[in-house]
């Protein structure tokens, strides 16, 4: 289920339009098992993904002055442990990522899809929390863009670095849903095992998710009419829109 978390920033207006683009096998997948799928944080392309800018990275090379010398120590050892179990810490991370935006995007028709044969699912803000039916705890809110060699994470929470990424990716104006998959061995923890291969997939309310489905810019007709054939035998009445992106002018 969705649970607020102070980390993870709302969107100023909650019913702000937002946006999956995704290719048919997986939209199939979605509406078949009723699941939204959350990919592990560490099989994203980004090198990024999870870590720490350079000011918190450094900040950890120095002990605090005012503690004695063996408590320095202890504190630069302790650090250096925190700097192995970042490695391992997008392990346990999983994430489905979507697009903010009250209108669609041609640059995410570009960077998402992998042939003319995709959709986009439209839903609002709002909308994609209450869709969450898992029993897992899903975290949901805006992705804030840093430059990781001048600006710094607050180091207070663990899931920070799961709501930043480099300006770099500022385009992707991310709304991001995260959950957590601790490690558990009896009533302990133990960080030595994944308990994520690739992705998890969580329960949703499909009918509460979807508002529109468009059918990407180039697509053929007999794909837009296969879509709408399949949302209908899956006993769902969403309008599929073929997207009017490459239109010609009017002129």
């Amino acid at each position: 289920m969705y649970e607020s978390h102070p980390t993870f920033k709302q969107p100023t207006d909650g019913n702000v339009k937002v946006w999956r683009y995704l290719d048919f096998t997986k939209f199939i997948s979605m509406i078949d098992t009723c699941r939204l799928y959350f990919t592990r944080s560490d099989k994203f392309n980004d090198p990024f993904e999870g870590s720490w800018p350079k000011i918190n990275i450094d900040a950890r090379k120095t002990a605090p002055f005012e503690l004695d010398e063996k408590a320095q120590q202890i504190y630069l050892e302790n650090m250096a442990k925190l700097g192995v179990w970042d490695k391992r810490w997008p392990r346990f991370i999983a994430v489905n990522c979507w697009h903010e935006n009250n209108y669609e995007s041609a640059a995410m028709w570009k960077l998402y899809l992998k042939s003319d044969e995709g959709i986009a699912i439209q839903s609002t803000f709002n909308l994609l929390k209450k869709s969450i039916t898992d029993d897992e705890k899903v975290y949901i809110g805006k992705i804030k863009y840093i430059d990781y060699e001048k600006e710094f994470i607050n180091a207070g929470n663990l899931l920070e670095p799961f709501v930043h990424k480099r300006k770099s990716f500022e385009h992707e104006k991310e709304i991001r849903a995260v959950t957590i998959k601790y490690p558990k061995v009896e009533s302990s923890l133990d960080f030595s095992k994944d308990t994520i291969l690739d992705g998890i997939p969580l329960k949703v309310d499909i009918e509460t998710l979807i508002q529109k489905i468009y059918v990407a810019p180039n697509a053929p007709k007999w794909f837009s009419e296969l879509v709408l054939a399949v949302v209908k035998r899956y006993g769902y009445d969403f309008e599929v829109i073929q997207s009017q992106l490459n239109n010609a002018p009017f002129v």
